[in-house]
C-alpha cells in the first residue's frame, strides 16, 4: 500500500511538472447477482442483515451544505448505517486528488469526483471501484474570463495566465480545449491553484481566465464578475463525475454500498420533491441569493445512476488522451473499474420500499 501512494503522489508531482495492488475489479454490467445478502430467502423471509460493529464508514465530499449536508442533518446515513452497527464519518474536501490521496492511504471509503482523478489513481494502481454516476458533464465544468476581458476565444489564450486545479476534471477539459484550438500549454502560463485560491487570483485580476467546475461557474456568472467562453456543451467534451469506493471496502461490506447508494437516491427524491425548501436552504449555505443557486442546480443536476457504456467509452477516451499527454505514465483499461450492480441492487431496493 505504502508503494501505491507513493506512486500516486509522484503522479500527482508529475502533473504539476507538465502543466503541470492495481484495481482487480471487471467490468460487472452484466452479472445480475446481488452484492447484498439482504434479500429475501428462498422461502420468502428476509435474510438477517450482517454485523459490522465497530466498522467506521468514511466518506468524503466536496463543498458545503447541499445534498450531502441534508444527508448530515437528517442523520439518513447514520441511520442506515446503524442497521449494521456501522457508524459513519464525513470529511470535506476541495477536489478530487485530495480525496483519492486520502482514499489510497486508507483514510477514505466514499469519494464523489469527477474524470479526470479516477484515471490518475488507476495509472498509480490505486485499488477503487466506481460505483456509480453523479453528472452527466455537459455543463459542470467552463472555461471563464472576467466580464470585462477581450479574450473572446480559447485562441485568445495564448500568452494569458490560465488558473486551474491540477487533476481535476476542469485540468482535463482545459487540456482538451488547448489541442481542440491547435495549442499547447506552453503557448500560455498555467497556473495550478485550488478554487478558493483561484477566486482570490481571479478578483484580483491576478489570472486571465480559470478553467473550473460549478458552483464557481454559476457563482462568478450570475454575479457578474465572469463569462463563459467555453463548456463542456459547446465545446463537445464532457466532464461526467462518479461516486468511488475503495475496492477493499467493496470486497468486505458490500451491503454498506448498497444502503449509501440508497440514500442519496433518498436526498435526490427529497430535493426533487422540496424543491422551493431545497433552494432556500442551499442559498442560505453559500450566502447566496436563491436565483444563483438556481442557477447551479440547473447546470449541475446530481444524478445517482448506472453508467452507461457510452460514459465509460467517454472515459477511455479521456484515458487515452491523458497518456498521450504524458499526465500519466501508464495505459489503462478503464471499464476495469467500474461496477453497476451496487447501484442497480440500490436503485432496485429503493423502489421496492417506496412502494410499502
Amino acid at each position: 500500500m505504502k508503494t501505491k501512494i507513493v506512486t500516486f503522489l509522484a503522479l500527482i508531482t508529475f502533473l504539476i511538472t507538465v502543466s503541470g495492488c492495481g484495481s482487480s475489479n471487471t467490468n460487472n454490467n452484466s452479472d445480475t447477482s446481488s452484492p447484498t445478502s439482504s434479500s429475501p430467502s428462498a422461502s420468502g423471509s428476509e435474510v438477517a442483515s450482517p454485523s459490522y460493529e465497530g466498522v467506521t464508514v468514511r466518506i468524503g465530499y466536496q463543498g458545503k451544505g447541499g445534498l450531502f449536508g441534508k444527508i448530515q442533518e437528517m442523520k439518513w446515513l447514520d441511520e442506515a448505517f446503524s442497521k449494521y452497527g456501522a457508524k459513519v464519518e464525513f470529511s470535506e474536501f476541495q477536489s478530487g486528488p485530495p480525496m483519492v490521496e486520502a482514499m489510497a492511504s486508507n483514510h477514505l471509503d466514499f469519494a464523489g469526483m469527477g474524470n479526470l482523478p479516477p484515471i490518475a489513481a488507476q495509472a498509480a494502481g490505486i485499488d477503487f471501484t466506481i460505483i456509480s454516476q453523479t453528472l452527466s458533464g455537459k455543463n459542470n465544468v467552463a472555461l471563464l474570463v472576467p466580464n470585462n476581458s477581450t479574450i473572446q476565444t480559447v485562441a485568445d489564450l495564448k500568452g494569458k495566465k490560465v488558473a486551474v486545479t491540477k487533476g481535476s476534471n476542469a485540468f482535463n477539459f482545459l487540456y482538451q480545449l488547448l489541442e481542440k484550438e491547435g495549442l499547447k500549454d506552453s503557448d500560455l502560463q498555467i497556473i495550478q491553484l485550488q478554487p478558493d485560491e483561484t477566486q482570490a487570483a481571479f478578483d484580483a485580476g491576478k489570472v486571465d481566465a480559470w478553467s473550473v467546475w460549478d458552483p464557481s461557474i454559476t457563482l462568478n456568472t450570475m454575479t457578474g464578475k465572469a463569462r463563459i467562453i467555453a463548456d463542456g456543451e459547446s465545446a463537445g467534451l464532457l466532464s461526467p463525475s462518479f461516486q468511488l469506493v475503495r475496492s477493499e471496502f467493496a470486497d468486505k461490506y458490500p451491503e454498506l454500498i448498497v444502503a449509501y447508494l440508497k440514500v442519496i437516491e433518498k436526498a435526490i427524491h427529497w430535493q426533487s420533491e422540496n424543491n422551493e425548501e431545497a433552494l432556500k436552504r442551499y442559498a442560505d449555505e453559500n450566502k447566496i441569493p436563491v436565483e444563483l443557486m438556481k442557477g447551479f442546480l440547473d447546470r449541475s443536476t446530481y444524478i445517482n445512476v448506472p453508467v452507461s457504456p457510452e460514459t465509460i467509452s467517454q472515459q477511455q477516451a479521456t484515458a487515452d488522451f491523458q497518456y498521450k499527454l504524458g499526465t500519466i505514465r501508464n495505459e489503462v483499461e478503464v471499464s476495469k473499474v467500474f461496477d453497476n450492480r451496487f447501484i442497480e441492487e440500490a436503485l432496485k431496493q429503493y423502489a421496492e420500499e417506496s412502494k410499502s
